[in-house]
């Protein structure tokens, strides 16, 4: 029983540290979104948007996934305690994040004029896919120094970095805007891009590393592993980033630059906002599921862990999304974006679907099963994209939200169903439980907005907002006995 309070535990402490991190970072977007919002507008959103989808793009296909695949070599360095082993590792990472991120910035560069026309339509982007082509290389090194951050598990300094730069970000590209309006969107790339990059070398320079030499043969054969398991994960985030550029093509030139802006800001409240909880979890979950993935009975334990502490965090979130989506809307942007409330509704909706296939698709990864992590993967992108398309042909922006949701339902049977027959993992009663009870919490939250007028719904929207929030805190209370960590933190204060 202590033992499974301690894993409880573990998991929220990494949550609750990446989480604070990520809720300061949200403060600073909802400023910084709050600000392009009213200076750009949506279509200004919608070109920053494609900009960065298509390097973004261009990123996937030449970084080879080695912010994920690099992080599982250097973290199996620092393990074994050998020095001269963490340094070879860490040369090798940051020679190929170099050869990597200038891989990216060539391409870019070169087909600069053809990817402004394959985006917008015209040439008028060139110069800025020129400039933009320098932020692949500042980026993919940001990445490298990252990754020695999280595989040496100094979560301090990926916090403060992370920190620091949200600020440094709202500080520098907020004037661009205000002054330069939408050519101000480049250089504020550009200028984040640098500052990410000056304050990741500073916290990675401030780890003990000597200096070792590495030949060209030893790195060659050092890098073919984490290149053979990243390019098997850049093929799939490439195949992702593909889709939700064609969506973005397809959205464009079906409803306008506005639509695209629209779209980006709606899903930027789900991704960011909601999904921040993924990014805090993921940052622990994943190599604490490495570290057990030989036994297939502890890998099942951990996981149903993870998505019962997923959905008993998120289901609160959630419920506040459903009932003040108009107020969270205008709040983060502007009554401009109110639009996007009905795409909003149904894909938060499908965060509860997204949390528990999310917890399952780890263990792909932390066994090394690349292959079947892509084909799995591969097969969700296809028929999202399908859904996407369909469902914005049909029912615009709201079709979206829909085949959110209803692409997560499918995602969750096909990666559960993989799981099972493969590595004999199963749901517990546990989980199910409290999914369907927080679930139908949530059906009810999404009637009442539909149905009710203004104040009622809020008013009765509230009412389950305080149901899933008590529910939660008690079946949290009842895994980690968080009245005993309160009794301790007063304790100490006295």
């Amino acid at each position: 029983m202590n033992e499974k309070r301690s894993s409880y535990r573990q998991i929220m402490k990494a949550t609750s540290v990446f989480g604070g991190v990520q809720v300061f970072q949200i403060l600073i977007r909802i400023i910084r979104s709050k600000f392009i919002a009213v200076l750009l507008g949506p279509t200004g959103m919608g070109i920053a948007g494609l900009l960065s989808a298509t390097s973004g793009l261009i990123a996937g296909l030449t970084n080879f996934g080695l912010g994920t695949s690099a992080v599982k070599n250097i973290a199996a360095a620092h393990g074994s305690g050998n020095e001269t082993r963490v340094s070879t590792v860490a040369t090798v990472i940051r020679r190929l994040v170099w050869i990597t991120g200038l891989l990216g910035a060539f391409l870019t560069l070169v087909f600069s004029s053809w990817l402004s026309e394959l985006t917008f339509g015209n040439k008028e982007y060139t110069f800025a896919f020129i400039w933009i082509s320098i932020t692949l290389l500042l980026n993919q090194i940001s990445i490298g120094q990252k990754v020695l951050l999280r595989g040496m598990r100094k979560i301090r300094y990926l916090a403060q970095a992370s920190m620091i730069g949200s600020v440094l970000g709202l500080i520098t590209t907020i004037p661009l805007y205000y002054f330069y309006g939408i050519s101000g969107i480049v250089p504020g790339i550009i200028v984040t891009s640098i500052t990410t990059l000056l304050l990741t070398w500073y916290y990675a320079n401030k780890i003990d590393i000597k200096p070792v030499y590495v030949s060209k043969a030893r790195t060659i054969a050092e890098g073919k592993g984490m290149l053979k398991m990243g390019f098997m994960i850049s093929l799939s985030g490439l195949i992702t980033l593909g889709a939700s550029y064609i969506v973005r093509i397809f959205i464009s030139n079906t409803g306008g630059i506005d639509q695209v802006g629209l779209y980006n800001a709606g899903f930027a409240i789900i991704n960011s906002y909601v999904g921040m909880i993924f990014t805090a979890m993921g940052t622990d979950f994943f190599p604490r599921l490495a570290a057990v993935s030989k036994s297939n009975e502890q890998s099942k334990i951990i996981i149903n862990q993870q998505a019962e502490i997923a959905i008993l965090i998120l289901a609160p979130v959630i419920m506040v999304f459903l009932v003040f989506i108009n107020w969270v809307v205008i709040l983060l942007y502007s009554s401009k974006f109110i639009e996007v409330n009905d795409m909003i509704l149904w894909a938060v909706l499908g965060i509860f679907f997204k949390a528990s296939s999310w917890s399952i698709g780890f263990i792909f990864l932390a066994k090394g099963d690349t292959k079947m992590f892509f084909w799995n993967e591969l097969i969700m992108n296809i028929y999202m994209l399908g859904l996407n398309l369909i469902g914005y042909y049909l029912w615009g922006l709201a079709g979206l939200g829909i085949s959110f949701l209803v692409a997560y339902i499918f995602y969750l049977i096909q990666v559960y169903l993989v799981a099972y027959r493969f590595y004999d993992f199963s749901f517990n009663y546990k989980f199910f439980k409290l999914f369907i009870f927080q679930f139908i919490l949530a059906i009810i939250c999404i009637s009442l907005v539909k149905i009710l007028e203004n104040p009622y719904s809020y008013i009765f929207g509230s009412l389950i907002i305080i149901i899933s929030s008590l529910h939660a805190y008690k079946e949290l209370d009842k895994r980690m006995d968080i009245k005993s960590i309160f009794a301790g933190i007063k304790k100490k204060f006295k």
